[in-house]
């Protein structure tokens, strides 16, 4: 297809949309005219032998020629026009997807054919963010049963790439979130490959917190790592953390917590799949996942817990994983850090054996790490947690850690935030309650994730005696826009730290 009618010059908007494709068009182009385009209507673009579907941005004004498309970078990515490359643009066929779509909306139960079309169609761009935020929301909740929880982690299995490791156990760990600080898997990525077994971790960057696994771990050395890049580090050092969007294990999952993430809610079968695609996908064998419970954490009781543990088995032996669950406090926040550098600090003076290390932090990982060693093949159950605490306290596992930095392109140290002032007790007691999530929220508005060296450092615990106008944590922060956001929202919000009377 070449008619002038519906061609357009392209050229780089220079605009990040993150992973959506997007593409912008004077309103008075003869494109929009012919086609009846119009604000946000799916457009097909085709340049060469590669074709993209997008969402349309219409310019009213003069930023933009009458003959030119500009693409968003991720639109640009997909097409890889030539110089003076121009595309046919057209409407592209509704997706095939749409009736199960509008079926679920209206309440009905999915099969697995239904997922897999909403899957495909998700990976090739032909639903919108509005009809994704529509199954979102229409599966949140309880509006997925563990049948359709099954169907949908196959689904997004199906439609990404998968790793053979060959014969033998490959480990791996997971914590479903909600607590801050809690990076713990550095630290058991660490010692388990020390231990002569292979756990290769991809991981997530921030969906609502303010650092992901991901986020944390690029602070200290590369994540972005390819599939053949990934594999030979795990070949030479035995593990490796890397981010799994560059590795495309479950390309759908990544799509579905970029619409997630404005949310700012999923369900337990959205958790689930999510987690599990990318386990099966990644070729673990052995699985644990780190189940945090606390109120203001995201599993807030035992009943939510045993629920989302019995969906985590039923589908993990769908899929013939081995699945074992660690309940664990998720009452306060994990180690002193919250935010990318922060975290990565505690993560090093853990591995290093400082003194001052988090206690709370070496202990979480030993626990999760003798876990994840007491159901490796061959392990005497009970003796895991012992191997742990051995191998870090020779220091074997910061010698793995750092070979592992070193192959994923080298170690950096983490930065220091350039402005940090204190938020102070306004009264003397003892701590009663810690909020999770205001907390969390603090450290996100001084610029974590996006700014690494952004978050806060706290110190205090619940039980812990405090005097008023001692600090109860520190803000960081690059700017002093971004400091004053946060401490305007932590004075508002006294009772982050619930102070009460000593006893």
């Amino acid at each position: 297809m070449s008619d002038s009618h519906s061609q357009l010059r392209l050229v780089r908007a220079g605009i990040d949309t993150y992973q959506q494709p997007v593409v912008y068009m004077h309103r008075d182009c003869h494109v929009c005219r012919s086609e009846g385009f119009t604000a946000l209507t799916r457009v097909l673009a085709r340049s060469g032998d590669r074709e993209v579907v997008a969402t349309l941005n219409v310019v009213v004004d003069d930023h933009l020629e009458l003959d030119v498309a500009a693409l968003s970078e991720a639109a640009w990515t997909i097409l890889q026009p030539v110089a003076d490359a121009v595309a046919v643009f057209s409407h592209p066929e509704p997706p095939a997807s749409a009736p199960a779509l509008r079926a679920k909306v209206f309440g009905r139960r999915l099969g697995e054919t239904d997922f897999l079309a909403l899957m495909r169609d998700t990976v090739e761009n032909r639903l919108s963010d509005i009809e994704l935020a529509a199954f979102i929301t229409a599966s949140a909740g309880e509006r997925l049963d563990v049948e359709e929880t099954i169907a949908l982690t196959k689904a997004m299995l199906a439609v990404g790439n998968r790793i053979d490791w060959g014969s033998g156990a490959v480990l791996d760990k997971h914590c479903v979130g909600g607590l801050p600080g809690n990076r713990t898997t550095p630290i058991v990525v660490a010692i388990v490959a020390a231990a002569g077994h292979r756990i290769p971790k991809t991981s997530s960057r921030a969906i609502t917190s303010p650092a992901g696994t991901a986020d944390a771990m690029e602070v200290m050395a590369p994540v972005a790592l390819g599939l053949e890049a990934m594999r030979s580090v795990v070949e030479r050092e035995g593990g490796c953390i890397v981010w799994g969007g560059s590795v495309r294990l479950s390309p759908a999952d990544d799509i579905l917590i970029r619409v997630e993430r404005p949310l700012d809610f999923d369900s337990d079968g959205q958790i689930v799949a999510s987690v599990l695609s990318k386990k099966a996908a990644a070729g673990s064998t052995h699985v644990l996942i780190d189940i945090p419970v606390g109120p203001t954490a995201k599993v807030r009781s035992a009943a939510a817990a045993a629920l989302l543990e019995a969906r985590l088995i039923a589908t993990a032996q769908a899929l013939g994983l081995g699945l074992s669950v660690l309940r664990t406090d998720g009452l306060q926040p994990v180690g002193y850090g919250i935010g990318p550098a922060l975290e990565a600090r505690d993560v090093l003076s853990v591995l290093r054996n400082d003194a001052a290390a988090p206690f709370d932090l070496c202990s979480r990982a030993l626990d999760i790490a003798g876990a994840l060693l007491d159901v490796a093949p061959g392990a005497v159950v009970g003796k895991g947690r012992a191997v742990a605490s051995k191998l870090l306290d020779s220091g074997a596992a910061l010698g793995k850690f750092l070979a592992i930095c070193e192959a994923q392109g080298g170690f950096t140290e983490p930065g220091v935030a350039p402005y940090v002032r204190p938020v102070l007790a306004n009264r003397t007691g003892q701590v009663k309650a810690i909020d999770n999530r205001r907390l969390a929220k603090i450290a996100k508005l001084a610029g974590a994730p996006r700014s690494a060296t952004a978050g806060i450092d706290s110190r205090v615990r619940i039980g812990k005696n405090i005097q008023a106008g001692e600090p109860l944590f520190h803000v960081h922060a690059r700017s002093p826009g971004e400091l004053d956001y946060a401490l305007d929202y932590a004075s508002a919000h006294p009772d982050i730290v619930e102070i009460g009377t000593g006893q």
